[in-house]
């Protein structure tokens, strides 16, 4: 079973990661100490929580996974397609994280981490290398194709072979509840040529965007052959995700964690 709650924590795990020498968590909202909208274990910092309560979610998060907190390396989201490379965890002094929607590591040191509320949680390992990478992906980032993007910066850095990568596309909006305006489905048009039709299917009397499928078509579009889609939708599941859209902005952040053992 995919989700896991050994103590107040609940996390989700991915088949196609299991069994490989990883850590690897998407967590959910149940488990923490934060009130209200961020209930319960919002790792948020810009969502207006309490930032002591953040920590103590972050600390909570790190020791179910038996990963030093110390090893946490971020980044500022910033809906772009910057790549940070972590050769060692991210000094903990540090005012706030360096800006980049892709971060990679190749060191057992480093956690990488990042913080999702319908965006799309990107995970990427390559088992010959021993090199991972951690890719966020809202609409923007997945007609700047981000997902690909990913891929180059691992290749570049450790001269992974696509073919190797297994690729996970992690808990985030579905199709179905993720209605679209015009900026966005002329910047898809724009992106995806004559695939656009099939990424923006219609309910109703409105246009949506199918972010699962983007993604997994930028995948195999950059020579990725090993994916797995989680199918899971934060906005219609509150009891276990943060939804922007299902939570009218007012939303907490669920951490995913991905770290090489």
């Amino acid at each position: 079973m995919p989700f896991h709650q050994p103590d107040t924590v609940r996390y989700y795990t991915f088949d196609s990661l299991a069994g490989q020498p990883l850590t690897h968590m998407a967590f959910t909202r149940v488990g923490g100490v934060s009130p209200g909208d961020w209930a319960a274990l919002n790792m948020g910092l810009t969502v207006g929580d309490d930032p002591a309560n953040v920590a103590e979610n972050r600390r909570i998060a790190f020791a179910t996974a038996n990963r030093p907190l110390e090893s946490l390396s971020d980044s500022w989201l910033v809906h772009g397609d910057g790549v940070v490379v972590y050769d060692q965890p991210r000094p903990p002094d540090e005012d706030s994280p360096p800006k980049a929607d892709i971060i990679l590591t190749d060191n057992p040191a480093v956690s990488l981490f990042m913080r999702y509320a319908d965006c799309v949680p990107l995970l990427f390992y390559d088992p010959v290398k021993r090199a991972i990478a951690l890719a966020h992906a809202g609409w923007q980032g997945t007609v700047s194709r981000v997902a690909a993007r990913a891929v180059e910066a691992l290749a570049a850095r450790y001269g992974s072979r696509p073919a190797d990568l297994l690729a996970v596309v992690g808990p985030s909006i579905s199709p179905e509840r993720y209605e679209v305006g015009q900026e966005v489905i002329d910047r898809v048009q724009a992106a995806f040529g004559a695939d656009a039709p099939s990424l923006l299917p219609r309910f109703g009397n409105s246009t949506h965007f199918d972010l699962w499928a983007a993604n997994r078509l930028t995948l195999e579009q950059a020579g990725v052959r090993q994916i797995e889609v989680s199918g899971l939708c934060t906005a219609q599941n509150p009891q276990d995700w943060f939804s922007h859209r299902g939570q009218h902005g007012r939303a907490g952040r669920f951490g995913v964690l991905l770290a090489l053992n």
